[in-house]
């Protein structure tokens, strides 16, 4: 929108109408839930195996989120050598295949698990980054970010998915726990790529990043056992 010289104004008000037209559309397809009880409240227990892995995880996709959002633009902008039009390719490269890849990731996850689909998440943000890295010019970058993108994009929904086979927790409880946990990684991400790029520079920070892909990748790979036998679940509720 900038770069095609429209007002905010008006970019705004297309958001908007485009909003409207989906929010209608899309109503009279939302399913309504049965009201279920849960407890009356909850009781802080230290979480169960599975929470604690799909917490990290969780965190540290959120965190690889968090600094694609932020630091994107800054990266391309170091990268394309004067050309304004790139200044932005990046952020939107990593929005695009990220939005894209959410619509996928069901089927994915139908067809060859949901820990076969992070596992490969975590591949792909850490072989996009590094790409990004090793090679720091326009077209290369836009690869990667394309990768990071499809890589984060499963990493959150496929995790709250998960986290609901908690066997200490009822599935809305779990949620909010493993939900609480991945946005502290979304806040932290972002300042620690800037203190980083401060002490040294801005593709150390990438690079350090990376390393969150293989953690994603290891956390879903050893005693899988946790993410695939269903646990009977104990509601916590307070006494």
């Amino acid at each position: 929108m900038i770069f095609l010289s429209f007002a905010p104004e008006l970019h705004f008000t297309i958001v908007t109408g485009i909003s409207i037209v989906i929010i209608l559309t899309a109503q009279r397809f939302i399913v309504k839930d049965r009201k279920v009880s849960e407890g009356g409240g909850l009781v802080l227990k230290r979480p169960d195996a599975l929470l604690l892995r799909i917490g990290v995880i969780a965190f540290l996709g959120m965190m690889c989120e968090g600094c694609m959002f932020d630091w994107s633009g800054v990266y391309f902008k170091k990268s394309s050598y004067g050309r304004s039009f790139a200044d932005s390719a990046g952020v939107c490269c990593f929005m695009g295949s990220m939005a894209s890849g959410r619509f996928i990731t069901d089927k994915l996850a139908a067809r060859y698990t949901k820990v076969a689909v992070i596992q490969l998440s975590g591949a792909l943000i850490f072989i996009g980054l590094a790409l990004s890295v090793a090679f720091p010019n326009i077209w290369v970058a836009t690869i990667g970010f394309l990768l990071v993108g499809f890589g984060i994009a499963s990493i959150i929904p496929l995790s709250y998915s998960i986290a609901g086979r908690s066997k200490l927790y009822s599935p809305s409880v779990a949620l909010a726990l493993v939900s609480t946990i991945s946005f502290f990684g979304f806040l932290l991400g972002p300042p620690l790529i800037g203190f980083i790029a401060e002490l040294f520079d801005l593709k150390t920070s990438f690079a350090l990043i990376a390393v969150n892909g293989i953690g994603i990748t290891l956390l879903s790979s050893f005693r899988k056992q946790v993410f695939l036998i269903p646990q009977k679940i104990k509601i916590a509720s307070a006494s």
